[in-house]
C-alpha cells in the first residue's frame, strides 16, 4: 500500500510551489508614480492617482524576486481639468478599452549600495515592450522601505498621443517615468 501512495505523494510533492520569496506590501497613499512630457519645449509633469502592486523580493538574494505593477490609466492627470479629461480618451490613454498599464519584472539584479536593476515588460494600451528600471531602495524608518527611480519611454512605441498627436514638435515623444514606491515587511538591506 505505501508503494502506491508514494509516487502519488512525490508528484503532489513536485506540483506544489516552491517556498516564495518575501513579500512586501505597497503603501499607495504615500507613493507616487509620475511622469514628465515636454509640451511645445516645456515640461509637464503629471501623474498616475491609482495603481498597485505585487511584490515578492529579498533584497539579499534580488535574483529570485519578482514585481508585478497595475497602473489604473483613468486616474492619469496634470492637475489641468482640460488636459485631465483627454488623458483618458482613445488618443492617449484609451482608459475605457485599455484600463490598465502595468509592468512585471522577468530579472532582478543587484548592483550594490541599494541599487538594483529590474528588467521586464512594459505594457500600454495593448502594447508591450522590454524595458530595465534603475530602482534605488532605502530604509525609511520602522518596517518601512523606499524604492524611487525613474526611466525614459518613447510614447509613440505605445501609441499615446495617436493621432493628430504623433507631431513630436507639439508633444515630445520622450516620457520621463518617476517613482517614489513606499513599501512595508520588504526585508532587510
Amino acid at each position: 500500500m505505501t508503494r502506491l501512495f508514494l509516487p502519488i505523494l512525490l508528484t503532489l510533492a513536485a506540483a506544489m510551489p516552491a517556498a516564495a520569496e518575501p513579500g512586501a506590501r505597497l503603501i499607495a497613499d504615500k507613493s507616487q508614480i509620475a511622469f514628465v512630457s515636454k509640451q511645445m519645449g516645456v515640461p509637464m509633469e503629471g501623474a498616475f492617482k491609482k495603481f498597485d502592486a505585487q511584490i515578492a523580493f529579498d533584497p539579499k538574494k534580488p535574483e529570485g524576486g519578482s514585481v508585478a505593477l497595475q497602473i489604473d490609466t483613468a486616474s492619469a492627470g496634470f492637475g489641468v481639468p482640460m488636459s485631465d479629461a483627454e488623458l483618458p480618451k482613445a488618443p492617449w490613454f484609451d482608459a475605457a478599452k485599455f484600463p490598465q498599464a502595468s509592468f512585471q519584472s522577468s530579472a532582478i539584479k543587484a548592483l550594490g549600495d541599494g541599487k538594483f536593476e529590474m528588467a521586464g515588460k512594459l505594457t500600454i494600451k495593448g502594447t508591450s515592450k522590454y524595458v530595465t528600471v534603475p530602482v534605488t531602495i532605502a530604509p525609511a524608518g520602522g518596517n518601512y522601505a523606499v524604492a524611487t527611480g525613474y526611466f525614459t519611454i518613447q510614447r509613440l512605441d505605445y501609441k499615446v498621443g495617436d493621432g493628430e498627436w504623433t507631431d513630436t514638435s507639439v508633444v515630445g515623444n520622450d516620457v520621463q517615468v518617476r517613482f517614489k514606491l513606499t513599501l512595508a515587511g520588504l526585508g532587510p538591506l
